[in-house]
């Protein structure tokens, strides 16, 4: 390397550092530093988050179908290792921006859009960003890599909805690294102790993370429920909104064997509900949602909340 070069980057490191000051995570914490060059302009980004098998993929996937039923140029990106986010689209799991770039290694100008972008369902655009093999590496990098590549092949210009479908219920700061880059947050839960005490830590890291970025809470996608109450009381408790409600239904289990969106499922009147739901929700969040400032319960106080007398 000589020596313009590594002024070059002593240079551009030492102005993300500036940049990373300003806009530090607020006091306590622990998460990841993330470049905020690394930002998306122009289409509304939703980051999904949950518990970890409550149904987000499908939600996102199904709500990626709803709003390109809108007319809405859709990017959903998978944020997960397993990297089937985005199957049901697709009808494959594709490769993933960390498996195409350990193939030119890590020489990104070498790829182009199609060794790491596939078309699925009605137009909607999808990428798995995949992740380090466990216990090597930070999330948080490959979702920035992954929004680095989009910038730099100019895929953001021609989109007017990004939709994150993040891992799990992991809060830390490598998988809380879409908030940087999101409108909203929403939260897909059931109505059971498990997703919702999930959903109470999710709250409380998108609060820390709005401090000092743009997201803010949506609200809640109810998923796999019957009945809505547990959620419903939980969040006229800490001040949350039931965004949808897609119930538990036979269908939506069926969908992912068939590798099929719900809107690939026939019009039964069941489905067609369904489906209902997901426009209207598209809609929605597309009109804007209000910037929700819900206060998570402690732990113990949440514990003692859910439940029945």
């Amino acid at each position: 390397m000589n020596i313009y070069t590594h002024g070059k980057i002593a240079e551009r490191e030492a102005r993300i550092a500036e940049k990373l000051r300003e806009r530090a995570d607020g006091e306590g914490s622990v998460q990841v530093h993330l470049d905020p060059t690394m930002e998306i302009d122009g289409a509304k980004v939703f980051a999904v988050y949950g518990k970890g098998g409550i149904g987000k993929s499908t939600t996102s996937s199904n709500l990626s179908v709803a709003f390109s039923m809108l007319g809405k140029r859709v990017l959903q990106i998978g944020c997960d290792p397993k990297h089937d986010s985005t199957f049901t689209l697709t009808k494959s799991l594709i490769p993933t921006v960390i498996d195409v770039l350990e193939k030119v290694d890590f020489h990104s100008e070498e790829l182009r859009p199609e060794d790491y972008m596939v078309e699925g369902y009605n137009g909607v655009q999808c990428i798995e960003a995949g992740g380090p093999p466990a216990g090597t590496g930070c999330g948080g990098y490959v979702v920035g890599q992954t929004v680095k590549l989009l910038k730099e092949h100019h895929l953001l210009d021609d989109t007017d909805v990004v939709i994150f479908d993040v891992l799990g219920d992991v809060v830390c700061g490598g998988f809380a690294s879409p908030l940087q880059h999101a409108e909203r947050a929403v939260i897909v839960a059931a109505n059971d102790f498990d997703s919702i005490f999930a959903m109470n830590r999710i709250v409380a890291a998108i609060k820390a993370k709005s401090k000092n970025y743009e997201v803010r809470l949506g609200g809640v996608i109810a998923n796999r429920s019957r009945e809505t109450d547990q959620i419903d009381r939980y969040n006229a408790a800490i001040g949350l909104t039931r965004l949808a409600h897609v119930p538990d239904s036979d269908h939506v289990r069926l969908s992912r064997l068939k590798k099929s969106t719900l809107f690939e499922m026939g019009d039964s009147p069941e489905i067609l509900g369904i489906q209902k739901e997901y426009m209207q929700l598209a809609e929605r969040l597309w009109a804007g949602t209000p910037a929700l400032e819900a206060e998570p319960m402690k732990d113990r106080e949440i514990f003692e909340f859910l439940g029945f007398e």
